[in-house]
């Protein structure tokens, strides 16, 4: 499993927190897809997320962004977008 860094590991606690999954943060490869055939995610499981990121890190997630296939597309990318549009 490629070394997750200190945001990766945050953001998949929280990924673990609000959707009650059960499994361990950690188990979460940062680059396996996080819908459809990696963690299974779900358009639902998508705005729960994007509200727990806009009110943990203080930046909005627009459900019209023509990026969210590519923001959402694993832990890492997910990272990466929080890393350059996080306030708090």
């Amino acid at each position: 499993m490629p070394e997750e860094t200190h945001l990766e590991s945050e953001v998949a606690g929280l990924i673990v927190e609000t959707l009650n999954l059960d499994i361990d943060p950690s188990e979460i490869d940062p680059q396996a897809p996080l819908f459809r055939e990696g963690l299974g995610l779900d358009s639902i499981d998508a705005l729960e997320l994007a509200l727990a990121l806009s009110q943990r890190y203080g930046f909005k997630l627009r459900a019209d962004d023509p990026n969210n296939t590519r923001i959402f597309s694993s832990l890492r990318a997910l990272s990466e977008y929080v890393r350059a549009q996080r306030v708090k």
